[in-house]
Parts: structure tokens; C-alpha cells; sequence
């Protein structure tokens, strides 16, 4: 499908998941607004857009702010009055146990991915609605199904995210505003190297589920084909999806799993 002439807004677009989808919705002719905090990276993926065909458009900032989101926002709405589809995938994932995190790295695993996610729509939605609709499509996780160990915080925002979006999908069903929740297991990125530990420090390791999981361009692909299709919920990744299955099914054999799996 062609994607020319319409607009496609992406968080996390400087690297993993949102840099790939980036580039699919380049490739498919779209406009698209690209953001995240990290300006050097993403003024290399814009470049890169503007190669494959489509046109990229610089909008970063840090979704731990809400004037930035609200200021961000309001300048995109002038320039773009019309999204077509707004991928919330920005976030920072977690490596430490509960019993040693402070509090403080809770709130801010939960400002960043859960209330950065949320304030970005809350700001979007009068539009979305008085344009007629459009697609709301928001990176969650496995975690956002069951919790695991050394993600008391990251599963928490994501638990979070599936609820209120869950509830939004049914609140605006008659305004034509769809909601696609993307749960991803285990997708080549550098989730696991940008994660925090109970210091707020860059955990700096790669996780081996993570370093021989599913290629980020095929992931992205597979979301950009589930909104298309208008899917409710996509779970992508490898054979441990089928922990979600296990876990709905056969939780007592889940919950031996849980403790025995190695964690990073």
C-alpha cells in the first residue's frame, strides 16, 4: 500500500523499532514526522528518510516534558493539521530488582513510557476527532502481559499503557479513531543496552534473548501490515510469544518458567 500524501507521526524514531518504521513509511512515499530526545541520531535517521521517498520532518523532544510534548505538539498540528497515524513507541526499559530500586527510577520508567505515551495523545486527540479519525498505534510489550523479573517498573508502564489504551479504543470507537496495541517479545534492538538500572545508569549489556531475536526491519514491517489491517493487538517476535499463550492457559507451568528463564 501507498502512503503517499499522508502523515505518519513516530516517538522513538532515532534507533530500534521507531527508526525501522521510519524507514517502511518512508519507503511507502508517507510524510513522516520523526521525534526523540536524541537530536544527533535523529537528524541521521530524517536524512536517511529523505532518501527512500518519502519526506521526514525533525521534531524531537523528551518525553519525560510535558511543555515540550504540549510545545511540540501545537507546532506540528500548524504544519501537519492532519496525522494519519501517530506510532507512540518511545521508552526506556529496566534491569534491577524491585527490592533495590528507589522509588524515583519507578516514577520515571513510569513518566517516560507511560504518561509521556498518554500526554502525546491527550495533546492529539482534539484533532484526530475534528479531522475525521486516524490510527493510534502504541509499542507495548510482553512485559505489558505478565511481569518478569528485573521489570517491576518497565512492566508496570506497560500494564498501564494496555489499560488506558484499551479504554480509549472502546471510548472513541463511533469518532473513527483506531488503536492498535503492539506487544514485541524479543526484537534486535538496543532496548536491553538503553536500559536502566537501579542507579538510573545505561545497563550497557545486551541481552542474548535480544541479540538473536527477530530482525527490527521484519518487526516493523509486521506492524506497519497490522495497522493497515486494522488489527486491535499484534504480538511479534519469536516462540517466546507462546509465553503469553502459557500464561493465559497453563499458569502454573508459566510461573516455573518465569523463575528459571534467564532475565538479560
Amino acid at each position: 500500500m501507498n502512503y503517499f500524501g499522508k502523515t505518519v507521526w513516530i516517538t522513538g524514531a532515532a534507533s530500534g523499532i521507531g527508526e525501522a518504521l521510519a524507514y517502511e513509511y518512508s519507503k511507502k512515499e508517507a510524510h513522516v514526522i520523526l521525534s526523540d530526545r536524541d537530536e544527533k541520531k535523529l537528524k541521521e535517521v530524517v536524512g536517511n528518510c529523505g532518501k527512500l521517498g518519502g519526506k521526514a520532518f525533525f521534531a524531537p523532544f523528551d518525553l519525560e516534558s510535558p511543555e515540550e510534548i504540549k510545545k511540540v505538539t501545537a507546532e506540528v498540528l500548524k504544519e501537519f493539521p492532519k496525522i494519519d497515524i501517530l506510532i507512540s513507541n518511545g521508552g526506556i526499559s529496566q534491569r534491577s530488582y524491585a527490592i533495590e530500586t528507589p522509588i524515583a527510577i519507578d516514577r520515571r520508567i513510569m513518566e517516560i513510557n507511560f504518561f509521556g505515551a498518554i500526554s502525546l495523545t491527550r495533546e492529539l486527540l482534539p484533532s484526530l476527532v475534528a479531522e475525521g479519525g486516524g490510527n493510534i498505534v502504541v509499542t507495548s510489550s510482553m512485559a505489558g502481559k505478565f511481569g518478569f523479573p528485573l521489570r517491576s517498573a518497565y512492566a508496570a508502564s506497560k500494564h498501564a499503557l494496555q489499560g488506558f489504551y484499551e479504554s480509549l479504543r472502546a471510548e472513541l470507537y463511533d469518532k473513527n479513531v483506531k488503536v492498535t496495541l503492539v506487544s514485541p517479545g524479543r526484537i534486535r534492538t538496543a532496548i536491553s543496552l538503553n536500559a536502566i538500572d537501579k542507579d538510573g545508569k545505561k545497563h550497557g549489556v545486551l541481552d542474548q534473548g535480544q541479540s538473536k531475536g527477530m530482525p527490527v526491519d521484519k518487526c516493523a514491517r509486521k506492524i506497519v501490515r497490522a495497522v493497515r489491517r486494522n488489527k486491535k493487538e499484534l504480538w511479534v517476535g519469536g516462540t517466546e510469544i507462546l509465553m503469553i499463550y502459557i500464561r493465559l492457559y497453563i499458569p502454573s507451568l508459566f510461573h516455573f518458567l518465569a523463575r528459571r528463564i534467564k532475565p538479560t
